[in-house]
């Protein structure tokens, strides 16, 4: 994932310079931007000092959920926790090296956008929806007879 999410980074910065856009679709786009801050650009006009905290939670959440993977579940519970600690340490790359993560993938309808995103950010949501769905799972032993 996170080999995946720099190689997509990497040839966007190298294609296209800031703001700049390539229509795919009637809904989708490419689109350089840069991200100072969180989910949704959180805290993105802040002067500096949220680099280091995102940088700071995103290894605490690393942490955490490596600790979880390493206890183990179901399959679905641990391909959740992987996705989403790969996701979160490719866009940990960026804030450490860059100053700010790259995103450049967007969706958009009617004059309506959402916020550009990567596949960092894709891999997060997806492992999030994973850890969701799997929360329901019945986990109770089956009637033995």
């Amino acid at each position: 994932m996170i080999v995946a999410d720099q190689v997509t980074k990497r040839a966007i910065l190298a294609a296209f310079r800031p703001g700049e856009d390539l229509p795919l679709t009637s809904f989708a786009s490419l689109v350089l931007a840069f991200n100072k801050g969180a989910a949704f650009s959180f805290l993105a006009g802040e002067d500096g000092w949220q680099r280091w905290l995102f940088a700071a939670i995103a290894i605490a959440a690393c942490v955490a959920m490596a600790w979880l993977l390493r206890r183990g579940g179901s399959a679905l519970f641990c391909a959740g926790l992987a996705l989403i600690i790969g996701g979160a340490l490719g866009n940990l790359y960026d804030r450490l090296v860059l100053g700010h993560v790259v995103d450049f993938l967007l969706v958009h309808y009617r004059g309506w956008y959402f916020p550009a995103f990567n596949v960092a950010d894709s891999a997060i949501t997806i492992g999030a929806a994973a850890l969701i769905v799997d929360s329901f799972l019945d986990r109770r032993p089956a009637d033995r007879r």
